[in-house]
């Protein structure tokens, strides 16, 4: 779930090897959108009622019984993501950084490495990964990855071999098996979609593939907590104060992966940056589209707030998706527009009063 609390530490995230907090405890994988199973690896390298077994606190710089340094939970990917720089088209990820960076802290992960994905570093053979990257930047004590993970040069090392490489430097590594769907009964949308099941392997482009097709409830099942939108609220057409439904029009990180176009039930939080506070909770109806109606050119994510009025501009918005209504369509009015409007909110109301979630 995402930490929305100003409490609690927050991220270190370096993109090089400049300023790290060293040493580590590494958990190694593209993670794109944190999700299950993303969490399953993430979990060997937190730290345990507030330490890693062994260490000491980051306020000490050795544990005066065991003798050993405290170890930093790191998170350790690639910017850009592998695929995008072989080959050569942007790929849009369900976590830009400063989601990535706001589940990782809600994990109570310490640090994000972002490790320049360049030809330099993709043809590093796995043993020069190990000692050049894992030893010698990252100074890691211990390593968990995915049974899936692979490393080095074309891909040619296995999590075995990063397993057997790392033992030459008594670095423990953790093998975290797939993980498959466990979770409560899978629902039905109003998508045709990819049902999981009890043996479904989570994975990002499963997800993805639920997004796709509207299958709100299922890829915040296989997430294990709802899809986000997070951005700031931007000057738009304000057509929508016209018909009576004014509505926040978000900037999105234009690597942000969208789900299909059309209407969602939503959770909105206001994000102070100046306070300390809570942020606030609202509920409302979301516009994933182009608008075809007012013959709109561009994608865009428009929210309207129940029962809420105010000026939002330059705030910062994050937007729970908790149910697909319908698809984007055009209709021959404005006022046409308007009362299917009206419907969606009144449908929306219904699903989030009755506490519809992931």
């Amino acid at each position: 779930m995402l930490n929305l609390s100003k409490n609690g530490c927050s991220v270190r995230v370096a993109f090089s090897s400049e300023g790290l907090l060293t040493p580590t405890a590494v958990a190694l994988g593209k993670f794109d959108g944190v999700h299950l199973g993303h969490q399953r690896v993430i979990q060997p390298v937190l730290h345990t009622g507030g330490h890693l077994s062994g260490a000491s606190s980051p306020h000490s710089k050795r544990n005066q019984l065991t003798n050993q340094e405290y170890t930093y939970s790191t998170v350790v990917t690639f910017d850009p993501h592998p695929q995008e720089f072989f080959t050569g088209q942007p790929r849009t990820l369900l976590t830009p950084l400063d989601e990535k960076v706001q589940q990782l802290r809600s994990l109570g992960v310490e640090q994000l490495v972002l490790l320049p994905f360049d030809k330099e570093l993709s043809a590093l053979t796995p043993e020069e990964f190990v000692e050049k990257i894992l030893v010698q930047q990252l100074r890691c004590q211990r390593i968990s990855i995915g049974q899936d993970f692979c490393f080095g040069e074309k891909r040619s090392g296995t999590a075995q071999d990063l397993q057997l490489l790392a033992a030459k430097h008594n670095i423990p590594v953790t093998i975290v098996p797939l993980q498959t769907y466990t979770g409560g009964s899978p629902t039905q949308s109003n998508c045709v979609s990819t049902t999981p099941t009890q043996d479904t392997r989570i994975s990002t482009s499963l997800i993805r593939q639920t997004l796709e097709q509207g299958d709100i409830e299922n890829a915040n099942l296989l997430l294990g907590r709802p899809y986000t939108l997070l951005g700031d609220v931007v000057q738009g057409q304000q057509l929508g104060r016209t018909i009576g439904f004014p509505t926040a029009n978000l900037q999105l990180p234009k690597e942000k992966f969208l789900p299909c176009q059309g209407v969602y039930a939503v959770r909105v939080f206001t994000l102070d940056e100046t306070t300390d506070t809570a942020p606030s909770e609202n509920l409302g109806v979301m516009n994933i589209g182009n608008r075809p109606t007012v013959n709109g050119t561009y994608s865009s994510a428009e929210v309207h707030l129940f029962d809420w009025s105010g000026d939002l501009y330059g705030r910062k918005l994050v937007v729970q998706l908790v149910k697909f209504l319908r698809p984007e369509q055009k209709f021959p009015s404005l006022e046409a527009l308007k009362t299917q409007i009206q419907l969606d909110c009144v449908v929306a109301r219904e699903v989030l009063s009755a506490g519809v979630q992931s």
